[in-house]
């Protein structure tokens, strides 16, 4: 006999569930307790960080995928492993609402500080800090967020030309060089990239190219939505040549099973295959969603196994809580012209949508639609998959703004 087919009645009694012991915990960055399908993509990282240690040429790494799919748990992951095999790492978490030499600044005068406590980088580390403090005065009136808070000594035509590019490039080189004298790497980890400005992110990239061609321990491993591809394309040509791209999508449905079924049985709990069968059905594979629809489903469940009742019951509660925050909080940033646009997206089903479809919808030319489109993907919520198509950077954003017309409508 199925669990499923089980009545509430039956006696469970040795697999009471504990709501205190539920291991999954939906969350922005937060690590799963069951990382599934990444496999291939944090070798890959590995295997860059090992080859720039050892003085090798190795590709930077760029993660694009939707919203949700757990970019920002990889770049994590990834940080950890690189400090792991010796590298010093500098994260950025989002550059959305400052500049890049705003956020970078801070994390990269920490790892020359930790650079020049190794006697063999000392030198060169105190130069490249002098570089720092040449660059943060070069940039403070182009970039009036820039500010370290403490005073850096300064060298005089070091990384303090005002060129914006060629003053990174300064920088970022001397900062390789200390990394080199210092037998070890530096590895930039940047997520949300698609936030850079294109200027800022032409001088990264050229700085980068000239870290590659000088040989010096150097790398970038960032992350950001699909977007990011034909940006880095656009900011400079050959950083389609620099960079992998990995796609990091939704799980399949033998992947979906491992990332709910392992952490429960952990803990002593089963769900059954019909469980597991409705959250693929119901999230997608999406991992944001599995963590959503696990841990409800296990608060739900008064006995082990979680059963597809179960999961039913808390197919609403976990739609309740995604709407009140993981999608409404995307909803509450667009102007008036923005939500009538992407109003008008959803109310054409599923996407991909074509942009003469949505202006049709709108009544208005595509032209007249540009610019809020492009405002749009400036913020993240919609992308471009294919030459005159549009759709959500957000998974089953479509479904939640028709709930979200539906009941203003009624």
């Amino acid at each position: 006999q199925s669990y499923d087919s089980l009545s509430s009645g039956d006696n469970f009694d040795n697999f009471v569930m504990n709501p205190a012991n539920n291991p999954f915990s939906p969350g922005a960055g937060t690590k799963p307790p069951e990382l599934v399908g990444r496999e291939l993509v944090l070798e890959k990282a590995e295997t860059m960080v090992k080859r720039v240690m050892n003085g090798r040429d190795a590709r930077g790494l760029l993660l694009v995928g939707l919203r949700g799919v757990g970019k920002t748990v990889l770049l994590n992951r990834i940080q950890r492993l690189a400090e792991a095999n010796g590298a010093q790492t500098a994260m950025v978490e989002s550059p959305e609402m400052r500049s890049l030499p705003a956020q970078l600044l801070p994390v990269l005068r920490s790892v020359l500080l930790r650079l020049s406590r190794l006697e063999n980088a000392k030198v060169q580390a105190t130069r490249a800090l002098r570089a720092l403090g040449g660059f943060l005065k070069s940039v403070k009136l182009k970039f009036n967020d820039v500010e370290v808070g403490v005073s850096l000594e300064t060298e005089v035509g070091l990384a303090d030309s005002g060129d914006f590019e060629a003053d990174l490039s300064e920088l970022i080189q001397a900062i390789g060089e200390a990394a080199r004298a210092g037998k070890t790497a530096v590895i930039i980890l940047i997520d949300e990239l698609q936030y850079v400005a294109e200027n800022e992110l032409a001088a990264l990239i050229v700085a980068l190219h000239r870290c590659n061609q000088r040989e010096l321990p150097m790398l970038m491993i960032a992350a950001g939505l699909p977007q990011l591809v034909g940006q880095m394309g656009r900011a400079k040509s050959y950083a389609e040549r620099m960079f992998e791209y990995p796609s990091i999508g939704a799980l399949d449905a033998a992947q979906v099973a491992v990332a709910i079924r392992e952490p429960a049985l952990r803990e002593g709990v089963e769900y059954t295959e019909a469980a597991i069968a409705e959250i693929y059905r119901q999230t997608q594979g999406y991992p944001y969603f599995l963590q959503e629809w696990g841990k409800h489903s296990w608060n739900v469940a008064k006995h082990s196994p979680v059963n597809l009742l179960d999961v039913e019951a808390a197919t609403e509660l976990a739609i309740a809580d995604l709407d009140a925050s993981f999608f409404r909080v995307r909803l509450d940033r667009l102007t008036p012209a923005e939500k009538r646009y992407i109003t008008a997206m959803a109310s054409l089903g599923v996407g991909p949508y074509r942009s003469g479809e949505i202006a049709a919808k709108l009544k208005k030319e595509v032209n007249q639609t540009a610019p809020v489109r492009a405002s749009l993907i400036k913020k993240g919520m919609i992308y471009s998959p294919a030459h005159g198509d549009t759709h959500f950077t957000v998974p089953l954003f479509d479904a939640y703004v028709r709930r979200a017309l539906a009941t203003h409508e009624g």
